[in-house]
């Protein structure tokens, strides 16, 4: 575990926060070049340590930085992030880059255009000045790739960072610069976030268009505060037709109007998620201490019932082995030999299912989301665990890392995805070692700004937090 940054110590640059970072510019106090270059110092200590960027580009960065320091200068800025910089994962297109899917069998060829979250990033004004790792084709919750080097946690480097959205999760906990885009299909946002002490929102599904668009499949922001998470939403959550799975268009959602009383709402309790692998009791502790944080503001908790099964969970596995497989088939035998072992080993049983095998697994997802609105029917909001466990080996691909058990972990987390509620993870508590956990905040589909604003009364809530960490000693 490294030291943590003395508490006196004046905020670097680095570590500031999006919307201090607009104020700092609006202010003249800073320009984004000045910010820029504290980042790209900042990677240059923790990068040889956590490995968490793909295509770090920092000439290019350099470039758009001074190009929005002179916009500032003339009090022009071309959009709400003007200067902020960000990182956008692996599998997210960015135009004229190759898009590996953390996967050493994919052909490499250069995007043709943004996709929808990166397009609005960067007419927003984002320096977007690094790509981050995934492992292979976003199906493991790891750092662990074929392609990419090992992803580490900054807060242990002998622990996973989490994933999909591994890099992400990694650099936004070292402090390479407060915004970073991630994707979710069942916690890959969320997972991340929660094993370095994070804010990451999983929206209802289309309100973040994403090309290409899947069921369960999102774009999400992850952050260190709620504030930033919002001002991301602010940007990302505008139209694009190449999602045909997106929401209508809604420009009146107030994204940065977060004050919200959890007084007198009904918020529910979910220990145990129906299946999965069991609540550790530090993780449990965390999760019970949120609940009565929020019943000391006056909601009214009430403990509920999982709604996953052993054959909901079973089903999806099902469903997603054979998906992935009809993938690697096409490939050569040389190809496909260089995915990652245990992916290809769990994805290989896929061959072996039948087609009512596959269609059962599918009807899983509608299961589970009659499952859910169930739930809600008499909830305002919910708050579970994110993970069950506290945290698990940099090397392995999943807490259990067994591909015939791949997803046992993230029985708290798949289900949001399915069910296309809102889900937040933000930092909760520490185990006896200093490392983070993190508590899951659910709400009713589209109620995602409501998810921000009891994430935002939480941040109120909680207790202190610990410093972020800081590089280790060379």
């Amino acid at each position: 575990m490294h030291k943590p940054a003395p508490e006196e110590e004046v905020t670097s640059l680095h570590d500031l926060s999006a919307t201090d970072l607009i104020a700092g510019y609006r202010a003249k106090q800073f320009s984004p070049s000045e910010v820029l270059e504290e980042v790209i110092a900042h990677v240059a200590a923790w990068e040889p340590h956590i490995k968490a960027l793909y295509l770090f580009d920092p000439d290019g960065a350099r470039a758009a930085a001074r190009a929005s320091t002179e916009r500032w200068q003339k009090g022009e800025p071309v959009g709400t992030l003007d200067g902020v910089p960000v990182t956008i994962k692996d599998n997210i297109a960015t135009k004229g880059q190759p898009i590996p899917l953390g996967a050493a069998s994919v052909k490499l060829a250069a995007a043709g255009k943004d996709a929808p979250p990166a397009a609005r990033l960067r007419e927003a004004g984002a320096i977007i000045f690094s790509k981050t790792t995934m492992p292979d084709y976003g199906m493991l919750s790891s750092g662990l790739s074929s392609f990419h080097p090992l992803t580490r946690n900054p807060w242990d480097l002998s622990k996973n960072p989490g994933g999909s959205s591994a890099g992400a999760g990694a650099a936004a906990a070292a402090g390479y610069g407060p915004l970073h885009l991630g994707t979710d299909i069942g916690g890959s946002v969320r997972l991340p976030a929660c094993w370095c002490g994070l804010v990451a929102l999983k929206p209802s599904l289309g309100r973040i268009p994403i090309d290409p668009p899947y069921v369960g499949r999102v774009a999400g922001p992850m952050t260190r505060t709620v504030d930033d998470a919002a001002l991301m939403m602010c940007v990302l959550a505008k139209p694009d037709r190449r999602d045909g799975m997106s929401l209508p268009a809604d420009s009146t959602i107030p994204w940065k109007a977060l004050d919200k009383s959890p007084r007198k709402l009904r918020i529910g309790l979910m220990l145990d998620a129906g299946a999965g692998q069991p609540l550790e009791s530090e993780v449990r502790e965390v999760a019970v201490n949120a609940a009565k944080a929020f019943e000391s503001a006056g909601a009214v908790v009430t403990e509920v019932g999982g709604i996953l099964t052993r054959e909901m969970l079973d089903g999806l596995d099902h469903f997603w082995r054979a998906r992935l497989w009809d993938d690697l088939s096409k490939l050569s035998p040389e190809e496909r030999a260089k995915t990652l072992p245990y992916i290809h080993k769990w994805a290989e049983a896929g061959a072996k299912l039948s087609g009512v095998d596959v269609v059962r697994g599918f009807n899983a997802t509608m299961a589970i989301r009659a499952a859910a609105a169930k739930l809600f029917y008499e909830l305002d909001y919910m708050i579970s665990p994110v993970s069950p466990v506290v945290n698990f080996p940099a090397e392995f691909a999943a807490p259990i890392n067994d591909p015939d058990r791949p997803f046992e972990h993230i029985c708290y987390t798949v289900p949001w995805n399915m069910s296309e509620n809102p889900a937040l993870s933000i930092n909760g508590g520490y185990d006896a070692k200093g490392f983070p956990i993190g508590v899951q905040i659910i709400g009713r589909r589209f109620d995602d700004l409501g998810v921000l604003g009891m994430a935002k009364a939480f941040e109120g809530l909680r207790g202190p937090q610990r410093p972020w960490p800081t590089p280790p000693k060379t």
